[in-house]
Order: structure tokens, then C-alpha cells, then sequence
């Protein structure tokens, strides 16, 4: 599933989970382990301990790590990306936070603007969140779009990969139902929801997933999202980096922002590559 998982770090607390949980990752698939600082002015000697750090937990669980420390040449987001396509991984595991005092996700940090424009998954985490080696449960809500369909694929070979049951969700915006409560154009999105959900269970089905659950939500997208993911307890969310907003993007208030935001469970973000 993945080979080269890349964990960019800055030393501070959320980087330490992150590493912890780019450990568990590659201990689950075999992979190996990059750590990677990259500097923005002065800050060899911190570079040096936030990367000996992450190797020192990769070695105490049995998995090959290589660090190293960069000048950022421009932004760092771009030189995590260009690191990332430099050394094949396949994988980038970050905090939604890092030592800007900020306690959310947030318009330009390093972990959002690497969000836009990663083509390959990015899993996020925050300071509380532990990343369950198991993965027993993964949730992927759709709403039909080429985006969240590279998500499901994405997540239905996570589910063969790890036997986990296979979540999908689709949620009906009910902040956009017209005021007079009009059950008809609630019918309508329903049915369209349902045939996004047959769109990723008939995928699963064909691939061979064991337990496939699949629901019809209402209410705000990503409060329904972020409730089913605790209420169903599940190791890991997978989603699309955007959806049919008609923006080529990742954007500030986008579903997937805010579940990134708001929720403590691991969530890996996928790219549809073919719409960039």
C-alpha cells in the first residue's frame, strides 16, 4: 500500500504525534520512514533533533528511517512536495499545526497549503489523535465527484489492505433546501446521494471488501461527518480534497477543511490527479 511514508517536522508537540503516527503507518505496510525539517533560515541544530527524534521512534519499532534536513529555496511547502517526488514516497503524514501558537487548522500554515497541492495522500493529524495500527473501521464520505471517487478508491484498497469495514456516508446539505422545507427537492438529493453511495459499494463489492455499511446522511456536512466518525468510532476518515464546488482547488471552508479542523481522528486526504 505504501513504501516511502515522508513526515515533515518541526520539533513541536503535534510533529512528535505525527511522527508516532507515520511509525504506526509504515509499521502496518512495511514501509520505510523519511524525516524531513526543512529549514527557513538559521536552525541547523533544531533541524538535527527534530529528525533525530522521529529516527529514534522508528528504530524503537523496527522501521528503516532516513532523515535529513533542507534549506526551503522558496516555500516550504513546496520543498516538502518537491522532497516527497524526489524519494518516491507515496504517503506524507503532518500535523494540523505546528509552532505558530494556533490551536486549528489554518489558511496558509505549512500542512494546508502541502494539502492543495500534494498528488499524493496527506494524512493529518492533531496533538490528541492516535492512529490505530489495526485501522478496523475507515470512513469515506462521497458525494459523486471525481474527487471524493479517488478518495473511495483510495479507501477501499485501504479496507482490503487492513480488513477493515468500509464506511460510506453521503450527507444532504440541509442548508441548501429551500425555505419552505420542499420535501421534493429533499427526495431529489437523496436519491443523488444514494447513487453516489451505490457509485463506491458496488467498487467495494467488486474489490472484494468484506463489511461495506453505507448511510444517507442530513444535516451540515461536516458536523454529520465529524458526529458518524464518533459515533461509529472509526481509526481513519478518508475524503477528497474537494468536491463539486467547481473549484480546481482545495479551499478555505470546504468540507474537507473543516473535517480536517474540527475532528481528532487521523483523516487522509486524496487528490483526484486526472482533474488537476
Amino acid at each position: 500500500m505504501y513504501d516511502t511514508i515522508l513526515v515533515p517536522t518541526d520539533g513541536s508537540d503535534v510533529a512528535v504525534v505525527a511522527a508516532d503516527a507515520a511509525v504506526t503507518l509504515a509499521q502496518r505496510f512495511g514501509a520505510d520512514v523519511r524525516g524531513l525539517y526543512v529549514r527557513d533560515g538559521d536552525g541547523a541544530d533544531d533541524g538535527d533533533r527534530a529528525t533525530a527524534a522521529v529516527a529514534e521512534r522508528a528504530a524503537a519499532a523496527d522501521v528503516e528511517a532516513t532523515t535529513a534536513v533542507v534549506d526551503a529555496e522558496g516555500p516550504v511547502h513546496r520543498r516538502i512536495l518537491a522532497d516527497a517526488d524526489e524519494h518516491g514516497a507515496d504517503c506524507i503524514v503532518m500535523g494540523t499545526h505546528g509552532r505558530t501558537g494556533l490551536d486549528r487548522f489554518v489558511l496558509g500554515s505549512v500542512a494546508e497549503r502541502t494539502l492543495r497541492e500534494s498528488s499524493v495522500p496527506v494524512l493529518t493529524v492533531h496533538e490528541d489523535t492516535v492512529v490505530d495500527r489495526n485501522l478496523d473501521a475507515i470512513l469515506v464520505p462521497t458525494d459523486g465527484s471525481d474527487c471524493s471517487e479517488a478518495a473511495a478508491a483510495h479507501a477501499v484498497d485501504l479496507a482490503l489492505a487492513t480488513d477493515a469495514a468500509l464506511h460510506v456516508v453521503h450527507v444532504v446539505d440541509a442548508g441548501v433546501l429551500p425555505m419552505d422545507g420542499s420535501g421534493a427537492v429533499f427526495d431529489e438529493l437523496q436519491r443523488a446521494g444514494q447513487r453516489a453511495l451505490d457509485s463506491v459499494v458496488e467498487r467495494a463489492e467488486r474489490a472484494g471488501v468484506s463489511t461495506i455499511r453505507a448511510s444517507v446522511l442530513s444535516g451540515t456536512p461536516y458536523r454529520a461527518i465529524t458526529d458518524y466518525a464518533d459515533a461509529e468510532d472509526v481509526a481513519l476518515v478518508v475524503m477528497g480534497t474537494h468536491g463539486r464546488t467547481g473549484f480546481d482547488r482545495y479551499l478555505l471552508g470546504s468540507v474537507t477543511e473543516r473535517v480536517v479542523r474540527l475532528t481528532d481522528r487521523p483523516v487522509l486526504t486524496v487528490d483526484d490527479a486526472d482533474g488537476r
